[in-house]
């Protein structure tokens, strides 16, 4: 259990705003169709089509589609040569700039695993098989983890500098936490935090041959669960000092009150089976924001239906909650690694503002070794304060944060 702290202890640092949030995942395009997905519980996993997956296991996935992303964007031989991930980028932080076009961030905090992965297969590809090379120069250009956000910065007259964090699956919830921190120690005033990642071949048949990825649904903490399903998407969250925010006008969507991160080094793609490091993850979250464990109303599970992530996780959640309603979203999405936790935080948001419990889709049966409140299959109405975001990645990297309502 988390050790309550002292009701007389006094919170150090600034308060942290989320004053715009932007999105692109399989749930849609921007706030509004992503809520309309969760509320209608909507299954965003469909067959790959953008490569081969005839010899895979796993045949499908949660995709952005390209008509979509691609059009209107990017104008110009410029806008052709960009990855698919600078276009996410883009998409994400459009909807911020146009939710608060005052915002100028002095720092971006971004999230990724594999940043143009799909254009290093390309080129490394080629040389292999002695190709011709005339694009090598946009698959190199486009390959560093960094190009996807300083291409979104370009494209809106943003010069922030850029800090990338690589942290396996919890970087996207490690970038907002880094973020939140940097606001939070009065260090910065507004930071760009949030993630992306774009589906590649290597990472798919990577996952699939570690059989990891399913040929069925993916259904977090259930009992027939027979492996994730992966997906891809872009999320941007503006943080501000609540202060300066409120003194400018501008709108506060919600509070990140604390973070938390351990590493248990067990396996280099298990987690630890007794749960220790999601549990530590957590239990440091809470200490950050000064809360108590009863306080959450909500927690948005890393989830991600393999046997034992959802086992370690189901562990440490019941050992420091009682009853706490819990979903996977990755179950209607998949699980679109470094932008996970951005997108995420994304779906709490959303369920703190519009008050309701976002679904775990394809839910039959609870795991007999767990004891958790699993929100099945619908979304629910509920009155929501309070909001925790779990990300846990190989190597046993965990990462968690605390989201709060703002009153007003």
């Amino acid at each position: 259990m988390a050790k309550p702290s002292s009701p007389n202890q006094k919170k150090v640092g600034a308060r942290v705003a989320v004053v715009a949030a932007g999105v692109v995942s399989p749930l849609g395009f921007g706030l509004a169709e992503t809520l309309e997905s969760l509320r209608k519980a909507r299954d965003c996993v469909s067959p790959v089509t953008r490569f081969s997956v005839g010899q895979c296991r796993c045949k499908t996935a949660g995709q952005v589609p390209d008509d979509r992303l691609l059009a209107g964007q990017g104008e110009g031989i410029r806008g052709h040569r960009l990855h698919r991930a600078s276009h996410m980028m883009i998409q994400a932080l459009k909807e911020v700039v146009t939710q608060e076009p005052q915002f100028k961030p002095e720092l971006a905090v971004i999230g990724t695993t594999s940043g143009g992965m799909s254009y290093g297969e390309h080129y490394y590809r080629s040389l292999r098989q002695a190709e011709e090379l005339r694009h090598a120069p946009t698959w190199i250009a486009n390959y560093p983890a960094q190009k996807p956000v300083i291409d979104a910065q370009e494209a809106f007259g943003f010069f922030a500098p850029c800090q990338v964090i690589a942290n396996a699956c919890a970087s996207g919830t490690n970038a907002i936490g880094h973020a939140f921190e940097c606001v939070r120690s009065g260090r910065y005033q507004r930071v760009l935090a949030g993630g992306y990642d774009a589906l590649a071949e290597m990472v798919f048949v990577g996952f699939d041959s570690l059989q990891a990825s399913t040929p069925e649904k993916c259904r977090p903490f259930d009992r027939h669960r027979t492996g994730m399903v992966l997906g891809e998407g872009a999320a941007i969250l503006a943080l501000e000092n609540l202060e300066l925010a409120q003194k400018r006008g501008a709108p506060v969507l919600a509070e990140i009150i604390g973070y938390g991160i351990s590493t248990d080094n067990f396996h280099i793609t298990q987690p630890e089976p007794s749960g220790v490091g999601p549990r530590q993850a957590m239990e440091r979250a809470l200490q950050s924001a000064d809360i108590s464990a009863g306080e959450v109303d909500y927690i948005n599970a890393h989830g991600t239906a393999t046997v034992f992530n959802d086992a370690a996780e189901g562990k440490a959640i019941s050992t420091i909650f009682d009853g706490v309603p819990v979903s996977s979203t990755k179950s209607m999405m998949g699980h679109s690694l470094g932008a996970a936790g951005a997108v995420e935080a994304i779906v709490c948001l959303l369920a703190l503002q519009h008050q309701f419990l976002p679904p775990n889709i394809n839910f039959q049966a609870l795991d007999d070794g767990l004891e958790l409140n699993v929100v099945a299959n619908e979304a629910q109405p509920a009155l929501l304060s309070m909001a925790l975001s779990n990300s846990f990645g190989f190597g046993g990297t965990n990462a968690s944060i605390l989201m709060r309502k703002f009153e007003v």
